[in-house]
C-alpha cells in the first residue's frame, strides 16, 4: 500500500477535521498530516487496522520552524507484515507545543517522545514517566530550539571548550615553528 491509500485509509476512517495535507515532494517522503488532538485515535487505528498494521515506530523527532513559530513532530511507520511505511506529521504552536502521548500505541515511544521533551520542550500528554533524558533535571532551557542561548556556565562549570586546531602549534611549509 502506498502513502496516499494509507492517507486515503484515514480519511475514510476518521475524516476530513482528523487528517488532512497529504503531500509528496519530489525529494522527500510522502507523508500527511494528523492534528495534535486526535493523534491518539489515529495512531491506534493505524497500528490495529488490519490492512495498514503499523506495528513498527522506526522513528520519532522534532523539527524548529521558528519563523513559522511552530514545532513539527514527524513519526516514521513500518509494518512488516504488509512491507509498507508512512510519515505522519504534526503542527504545535512553538509557545506551548502539546501533543497526545502514543507510548501506550507504541512502546518506542516513550525514549523517542522524552528526547523531543528534553531537547525542544513538547509536552506529550498522558505519557507515563515525562521527565528528562539528556540533561540535568534543572537544565535552562531546550538547545534543539533555534533561540536557544547556551548559558556560559551550568552549576559553575563551563558549558564550552576551546577550539582543539587553536591548541595545536601552527607549522609553517618546511615543518618549522614559526
Amino acid at each position: 500500500m502506498d502513502a496516499r491509500a494509507v492517507f486515503d485509509a484515514v480519511v475514510r476512517a476518521h475524516g476530513e477535521a482528523v487528517a488532512y495535507d497529504f503531500t509528496v515532494e519530489s525529494t522527500k517522503d510522502p507523508f500527511f498530516r494528523v492534528r495534535a488532538e486526535s493523534w491518539r485515535e489515529v495512531a491506534l487505528f493505524l497500528r490495529d487496522d488490519p490492512a495498514l498494521d503499523f506495528a513498527f515506530l522506526q522513528n520519532l523527532t522534532a523539527v524548529d520552524w521558528i519563523k513559522q513559530d511552530k514545532l513539527e513532530i514527524v513519526y516514521h511507520l513500518w509494518s512488516y507484515r504488509q512491507r509498507h511505511g508512512c510519515v505522519v506529521k504534526i503542527e504545535l504552536p512553538r509557545a506551548q507545543p502539546s501533543v497526545p502521548s502514543v507510548a501506550s500505541v507504541w512502546k518506542a515511544a516513550d525514549w523517542h517522545e522524552r528526547e523531543q521533551f528534553d531537547l525542544l520542550g513538547v509536552v506529550f500528554t498522558d505519557h507515563p514517566d515525562l521527565r528528562r533524558i539528556m540533561l540535568p533535571d534543572d537544565w535552562p532551557g531546550h538547545p534543539m530550539r533555534k533561540d536557544y542561548v547556551e548559558a556560559a556556565a551550568y552549576r559553575g562549570m563551563p558549558t564550552t571548550r576551546p577550539n582543539t586546531l587553536e591548541l595545536l602549534p601552527i607549522w609553517d611549509k618546511d615543518g618549522k615553528k614559526p
